[in-house]
């Protein structure tokens, strides 16, 4: 089960929308423990392909997130990125990209008002659906 709270999705709703027609993205932080990942912070990265359709985060801006993750005493626990005209699910090259079956990937679909967010763990290949609360 994953708890975030309202501000922080209306905080992702508006960095996909300013980011049009690219794919949003940023890291998620927070802590886990007991079968309960708790999504504390985001931080929002620069997606420096540009792309409508995928996404890589910028590695200085990552290596900047995760020192201010750790000095917090936060866990990096995954990345959210934004589909802007397709399903909140991973598409092929979410799941070929994913290399942590323990990380959260957040997807944030635009193609319907209200937009709708999911979370996934995808691990060999397959996803499977992170039940989720906003708070």
């Amino acid at each position: 089960m994953i708890k975030i709270p309202e501000t922080l999705v209306e905080q992702m709703i508006r960095q996909a929308n300013e980011e049009l027609p690219n794919e949003c993205c940023g890291i998620l932080a927070g802590k886990a423990a007991e079968g309960i990942i708790e999504i504390v912070d985001i931080y929002p990265m620069t997606n420096i392909d540009h792309s409508p359709e995928h996404f890589s985060l910028d590695p200085k801006e990552q290596l900047e997130v995760y020192k201010s993750v750790r000095e917090r005493g936060l866990k990096v626990l995954g990345n959210y990125h934004s589909h802007p005209a397709t399903p909140s699910r991973p598409s092929r090259e979410d799941i070929r990209l994913a290399f942590d079956p323990a990380a959260v990937y957040m997807i944030l679909s635009l193609m319907t008002n209200p937009p709708v967010l999911k979370a996934f763990h995808i691990e060999n290949g397959d996803y499977r659906e992170i039940p989720m609360q906003v708070i």
